[in-house]
């Protein structure tokens, strides 16, 4: 892959392969942190401690104590045992630990290949965009833990969301780099543009809307497809209720939303599909995206009527990353000259 290939540039394809691998990997434990809510069991940010798990039978009981002070315990948690929140505890750890590993692994390279390269890195200053944005991620990571400490038994799903759409925006940039790093050969007859950018508004809008669901645990309820409990539109609520910004913090409301966009998102498929075939263009690339939106609609089905299974809801977020790093892709083909 690398043969023949400049060397600055080798260090810098491996360095953003480095970097795409972990925040997809970070992106799953957050998910998998949400999915045993474990996100509250560390009270504090922490930034330059905590390196190192509890060693102690005294430094557990600190957290422990620590945490039965906020309202999840207090109203949810309130006959967990110390090995319990041991569980908990050790997923938002993993998740903060490769959070570092993500800071450093963001920063180190850069400098190291700036040093040996200096003139070259100076004129790619774009890849220090990814640094800056990975500490405006822990600094939200650590405003959207603050939402559940005080009143709320959980975090706002507001918070979440922001959360989460920053975690992309890092991995929609670093995969970019990344396909700037290799020869791609551009689209024979090019997409309509604007129609491409409804696509991708559409993409990011359904990736919200499912923080949103994970927030407020809105996938328990309402477990049936097509339909929800035998209604188009969820019977707990009035059709006005779909028109009003307070209806966001509504999981009947959200749920409905999540699957409306995902039914808009199938049809833009389908017109993509008949543009390329009537166009006779790179269908490999098509194809992709296909797979990647036909895996995440079943795991989503699955997801729902098996009542938020951890399995298939973690494998319903890393498909959102497929999903949106596929188009990107054809994004890509279709912008290249």
């Amino acid at each position: 892959m690398f043969v023949n290939m400049d060397p600055y540039q080798k260090h810098i394809r491996r360095w953003l392969i480095l970097m795409f691998t972990l925040i997809v990997l970070i992106i799953a434990v957050g998910g998998l942190t949400r999915l045993t809510d474990s996100g509250l069991s560390i009270t504090e940010w922490e930034l330059f401690k905590g390196i190192l798990p509890p060693l102690t039978s005294e430094k557990w009981n600190f957290y422990f104590n620590e945490y039965k002070e906020i309202p999840e315990f207090k109203s949810i948690n309130y006959n967990m045992t110390l090995e319990e929140f041991k569980v908990i505890f050790y997923w938002e750890y993993i998740h903060r630990l490769i959070a570092r590993l993500i800071g450093l692994f963001a920063l180190i390279p850069l400098i190291i290949i700036s040093l040996k390269y200096k003139k070259k890195l100076i004129s790619d200053y774009k890849y220090l965009s990814i640094f800056l944005l990975i500490c405006v991620q822990g600094t939200v990571g650590w405003y959207m833990v603050t939402s559940g400490l005080v009143n709320n038994t959980d975090v706002s799903h507001y918070r979440l969301a922001l959360h989460l759409s920053i975690a992309l925006i890092i991995l929609s940039i670093n995969f970019w780099f990344i396909l700037e790093t290799f020869k791609i050969s551009s689209f024979k007859i090019k997409f309509n543009n604007y129609f491409l950018n409804i696509f991708l508004i559409l993409i990011i809008l359904q990736i919200i809307l499912g923080a949103f669901l994970a927030g407020l645990d809105g996938g328990l309820i309402y477990n049936s497809w097509p339909d929800m409990n035998g209604s188009f539109i969820p019977n707990d609520i009035n059709y006005s209720d779909l028109f009003f910004y307070s209806s966001l913090d509504d999981p009947s409301v959200i749920q409905f939303y999540h699957r409306l966009t995902a039914y808009l998102l199938f049809i833009f498929l389908i017109i993509l599909n008949y543009n390329s075939f009537k166009a006779k263009t790179d269908f490999k690339a098509i194809t992709i995206l296909n797979f990647a939106i036909f895996i995440q609609i079943v795991l989503g089905v699955l997801t729902l009527i098996t009542g938020v299974k951890i399995t298939y809801a973690s494998l319903h977020q890393l498909g959102s990353v497929f999903v949106l790093t596929s188009f990107l892709y054809i994004k890509y083909k279709n912008m290249i000259s």
